[in-house]
């Protein structure tokens, strides 16, 4: 589906990644054989934690529930629709209690994928441009890129607890490097924090262009995300630790967001990708 050769990117951001969890474990740990390994064994911990529970962990942060066709006749129909029209299974279907318009798939692939609208979302959306964002959301799955972020998430938070566990454990001290040491906990949280940015980023550019190809109306996608672009500034969502780490999943940042945290937010800004749809619905293709 992609257009923008983003899986060998991905790939390399993705070694960065787990080069800097075993660096991490090399300079914090003691310069060992031993210590490559604390960083392995980590790494493919959390990879298979993250593998299994991607369908589960975004869910229960949203307090979502499954919605039968019964009481979300439209979700059901479009969704229905346009996974036939892919050739996927449909994936299930939920519904968050909260007022902040947002929504997200998640599921490591299509034969294990949900899809969850917020009650806001539902609210403020026509059909036309739910269909543009259900569109967006069943692409997330397809191309999986939820596996994707959640293991680059896993993996950016293992950098972060290398570091704390340094701060008690430390290793051999003869064998470690102070500086070093001071170096990865400063900066690689920041450093994973970025790799983890560049691959949510890369991924929503795509979803947006292939669901909107799914569904045929670029302009419908793009209206939509003006609509939840006002609804987010005007309904942020607390940033409490659970949604924080389900964020990269939703279509909008569901954040306030200052001019510091929009630099590494997780998602592209929101007029870039309005602008991108409607190149796109007139044709042009130069970017």
């Amino acid at each position: 589906m992609h257009r923008h050769y983003n899986g060998a990117k991905t790939a390399m951001l993705f070694a960065l990644l787990g080069a800097v969890v075993l660096g991490a474990s090399y300079l914090l740990f003691g310069q060992s054989t031993g210590a490559l390994t604390i960083g392995l064994v980590l790494s493919l911990l959390i990879t298979g934690i993250s593998y299994w529970n991607s369908d589960k962990l975004a869910i229960r942060a949203m307090r979502a529930r499954p919605v039968t066709e019964y009481e979300q006749p439209v979700m059901h129909r479009i969704v229905r629709e346009l996974s036939e029209r892919a050739g996927q299974p449909m994936p299930r279907l939920y519904v968050s209690p909260t007022a902040a318009p947002n929504a997200f798939a998640t599921g490591r692939n299509p034969a294990n994928a949900a899809v969850c609208c917020t009650e806001g979302i539902l609210q403020i959306l026509d059909e036309r441009e739910l269909r543009g964002v259900l569109g967006h959301e069943l692409m997330h799955v397809y191309n999986r890129d939820i596996l994707t972020s959640s293991i680059a998430a896993a993996l950016a938070s293992a950098i972060t607890y290398l570091a704390y566990m340094a701060m008690f454990f430390g290793g051999d001290r003869e064998n470690r490097n102070p500086f070093a040491g001071m170096l990865v906990l400063v900066l690689g949280p920041i450093a994973a924090g970025v790799v983890q940015m560049a691959i949510s980023r890369t991924r929503e550019y795509d979803a947006d262009e292939d669901g909107a190809r799914l569904t045929g109306d670029p302009l419908a996608l793009a209206s939509a995300l003006r609509k939840l672009e006002m609804g987010v500034r005007a309904r942020p969502l607390a940033p409490e630790r659970q949604l924080v780490s389900a964020s990269h999943m939703m279509i909008a940042n569901p954040f306030r967001s200052g001019d510091v945290q929009r630099f590494f937010s997780t998602h592209p800004p929101m007029p870039e990708r309005i602008a991108r749809l409607e190149a796109m619905a007139t044709g042009y293709r130069g970017y």
